[in-house]
């Protein structure tokens, strides 16, 4: 028996190509979906950022346009004396944080037995430093000059000077003395002076 292909073109597996090509178009398929979904939210991304931005831009000359406003109404008097004010609070605050009780204590070793304070008036003068006036009662001119040298070898006085020097209705002399507070000194005690006894002192 004569066995012979008598077809014209040689035989194909249909189906595999079929299964081929049918991989193939669903992953262009599934490229162009993914590709176009992404455009999409690409589009939607630079449609909100360009309202965002033009947003800004807007609130942006609102701003402007308000403090150019609010520049034109603002009076320079009063902004004078607003700023006056706030240096008055900035001295109270200063004022606040004045220790009492280191100038007190500088007082109590450097106080001669026969002189006594009467008033203290610490001012705050410009720089933040404070020039403090002691009114002081003593006997003697010499007192008051041992108490002037006392606080000066303090170290928590700086130029300190006597004046307004004074007889009171007790017979005693009173008088002002005036120095730069610079803080006290707990670690610096004139061997010279001696410690106020308790009926003199601070009132």
């Amino acid at each position: 028996m004569l066995r012979t292909n008598l077809s014209t073109r040689p035989f194909y597996n249909a189906r595999a190509v079929q299964a081929v090509l049918g991989t193939l178009a669903i992953l262009v398929v599934a490229v162009t979906l993914f590709n176009l979904v992404s455009l999409v939210r690409l589009s939607l991304q630079q449609r909100s950022l360009g309202a965002s931005a033009a947003q800004a831009e807007r609130d942006a000359n609102r701003l402007r346009d308000e403090a150019v406003g609010i520049r034109s109404r603002i009076d320079a008097k009063e902004l004078n004396v607003i700023a006056g004010e706030a240096r008055e609070a900035n001295a109270i605050i200063d004022q606040r944080t004045f220790s009492w009780t280191e100038l007190f204590q500088t007082f109590e070793t450097t106080l001669p037995p026969d002189v006594r304070i009467t008033a203290v008036q610490p001012r705050l003068e410009t720089g933040g430093n404070f020039m403090v006036g002691i009114v002081v009662e003593a006997r003697r001119a010499e007192d008051v000059d041992a108490f002037v040298e006392a606080l000066e070898k303090s170290g928590a006085f700086k130029g300190v000077l006597p004046h307004e020097d004074r007889v009171n209705d007790e017979g005693l002399l009173e008088a002002v003395v005036d120095g730069l507070y610079v803080g006290a000194q707990h670690d610096v005690t004139p061997a010279s002076v001696t410690a106020p006894a308790p009926a003199g002192g601070a009132r």
